[in-house]
């Protein structure tokens, strides 16, 4: 078994560091630069890529990225799935360009026709028959939770420690002792205390689930079909079908969330798992990187909320709290139309999950070769390796498997020798322009600075 050395770990840290400084001079000046935004960048998150300041994008296609300082790069980030249709794909940008040069009206809070084309291929897709579109899917998941206390008269949501639904504020939660709901290390000034909103049990642990919806106040269980931000960790056999017959038994809705799982084929994991939601999130690539997001809902569902909204006790059409004005806009609707029509195709995804196969066995005979405690999963077109062996099975377990001063010199030492991945997390994304040359380079790249450290 092969031991890490930390002395050996911060000299090549160093060295990483010193020459991702000397290669981006321009990328520097731009962020020394950039003093009327807040933390220096156009969203705070973007100071998690490594090196102590973002590259700056010049341009970008297909699965390539070129920075100010004209470094060219292949990109497994994409966007942290943003992109997973590739940057800028043709059919995508043909039918925004048409919206917004030839047909005029990027949003107008009136309908287009593509609206119900999207809807019928989510629905082809997922299975859930009706839908209400969002700019995001932390919005789409904040109104769809509206919509689950309506429908179900209950005041709280269960999730799972170290979840990922966006900026979703009963998501921030972990169990805590003796059953209370404690705030995530770092959430940022939580309106209520979590525990009035939430209940946050153990990702693979169905007794917990089953004493948490005992209480009989949770309207519904969010969840992804496998955790995702904290490094995959897939379900364990009968856990998704077990909380299907809890939430049943229990009275709540199951809502699941496939922003990140969509890269588990054509239908998400829920139709390659044959999954049963009540409702159903997805958002980020969708749009083809054009501001996109959707939510569905069942018929049961749908009936529950008219119920209320007929009897003058919620009104969704006007200021319920369910909405936004730029929301089901003509270019959003038109970019869904031509990304899930002409890119996120079945034949993508079997070439993109081929390559993601490809890309974590290159991973696994690395670790093999050198002995390295690390571990990787794969979820159709993405993979991720986590610095634990054997594979994390909780979210606990994979944040435990955290380190920083790894993680930071394997994503300098990758962008070094021209290869992005993703700064919050160790996760590659293959999209329908990824080549296994592409793949075969990470191999060898992976396999260089791994051995640094252990060879």
């Amino acid at each position: 078994m092969a031991t890490l050395d930390r002395t050996r770990l911060a000299s090549l840290l160093d060295a990483e560091q010193a020459a991702y400084t000397g290669n981006h001079p321009r990328s520097r000046d731009l962020f020394g630069e950039a003093g009327n935004l807040f933390g220096r960048v156009p969203m705070t998150w973007m100071n998690m890529w490594t090196g102590g300041f973002p590259l700056y994008l010049d341009r970008a296609t297909g699965n390539r990225v070129t920075d100010v300082d004209g470094h060219t790069y292949i990109d497994f980030a994409l966007g942290d799935t943003g992109a997973m249709a590739g940057h800028s794909p043709a059919p995508t940008v043909a039918a925004v360009q048409r919206r917004m040069g030839e047909l005029g009206g990027i949003t107008t809070m009136l309908p287009t026709e593509d609206a119900q084309w999207v809807g019928a291929e989510l629905t082809r897709r997922f299975g859930v028959p009706l839908w209400s579109f969002t700019l995001s899917a932390t919005d789409a998941n904040r109104w769809a939770i509206r919509l689950a206390r309506l429908a179900t008269g209950r005041p709280k949501v269960l999730v799972f420690a170290y979840c990922y639904h966006g900026s979703v504020d009963e998501a921030f939660a972990l169990p805590g002792p003796e059953g209370k709901t404690e705030s995530r290390p770092g959430n940022v000034a939580p309106p209520v205390d979590l525990d009035l909103t939430t209940r946050a049990v153990t990702w693979n642990d169905l007794d917990a689930v089953e004493k948490a919806l005992a209480h009989g106040d949770v309207a519904a269980i969010l969840t992804e079909p496998a955790l995702t931000n904290i490094g995959i960790v897939p379900p364990e056999p009968g856990f998704m079908e077990g909380l299907r017959e809890l939430a049943t038994k229990y009275g709540a809705l199951l809502m699941i969330d496939e922003t990140h799982t969509f890269s588990t084929g054509w239908g998400g994991a829920t139709r390659a798992w044959g999954l049963q939601p009540d409702i159903f999130v997805i958002g980020k690539s969708i749009g083809g990187g054009i501001p996109s997001g959707a939510y569905g809902i069942t018929e049961e569902v749908a009936r529950a909320v008219t119920r209320h909204t007929d009897a003058g006790e919620a009104d969704i059409v006007d200021v319920g709290g369910v909405g936004g004005t730029l929301a089901g806009n003509a270019l959003s609707t038109a970019a869904m139309r031509a990304t899930l029509g002409e890119v996120l195709t079945e034949d993508a995804f079997a070439h993109t999950t081929e390559l993601a196969t490809a890309f974590t066995a290159g991973v696994q005979a690395t670790l093999d070769e050198l002995d390295v405690t690390w571990s990787i999963n794969q979820l159709g077109a993405r993979a991720e390796y986590r610095f634990a062996r054997p594979a994390p099975t909780t979210g606990e377990a994979s944040a435990a498997a955290a380190d920083e001063e790894l993680d930071a010199y394997m994503h300098l030492a990758m962008v070094n020798r021209g290869i992005l991945m993703t700064p919050f997390h160790n996760m590659a994304l293959m999209c329908p322009e990824t080549s296994r040359e592409d793949v075969d380079r990470h191999t060898a790249v992976f396999r260089e600075v791994v051995g640094a450290l252990f060879g």
